[in-house]
């Protein structure tokens, strides 16, 4: 047994695209070569889709992760929203070392980077969109 990804693109009208893995990594590696004219200037909805996999059959959906990509005007991965996003993204960590504050004062910095993450770079599916994922994984 193993684990394999799946990547999908929702559009608008919320009909699925799957992605290639490796067009995906080339994306998020800013490579100059790899673009989506069709997304140019656009926020995406991606689905991230963590299987169970024997050999080739899927056994099990094991974690699906929704997160936003933002597309500059030559269709590829907006650098400085997806910085912006990384950034944010480790604010989510509480701070581990609290010595400058007292013991009574409590650090929620966290707390407030996830709500902002959360409405920034993270989506909700509606049930027509989570079945259709799952249609597209094991049909």
């Amino acid at each position: 047994m193993g684990i394999a990804c799946q990547v999908f693109f929702v559009d608008d009208n919320d009909s699925l695209q799957r992605i290639p893995m490796a067009r995906l990594n080339r994306l998020l590696h800013f490579d100059r070569r790899e673009s989506f004219p069709p997304y140019a200037g656009k926020c995406i909805r991606c689905a991230m889709v963590f299987l169970e996999v024997a050999g080739r059959q899927v056994l099990s959906i094991m974690n699906i992760n929704y997160f936003l990509l933002r597309f500059n005007e030559q269709g590829r991965i907006d650098k400085k929203e997806w910085e912006k996003g990384i950034r944010l993204g480790i604010d989510l960590l509480p701070s581990i070392l609290n010595e400058e504050n007292p013991k009574k004062v409590i650090d929620a910095q966290h707390r407030f980077a996830r709500r902002r993450y959360e409405h920034e770079f993270k989506w909700k599916p509606s049930r027509k969109v989570e079945e259709a994922i799952v249609a597209a994984v094991f049909y």
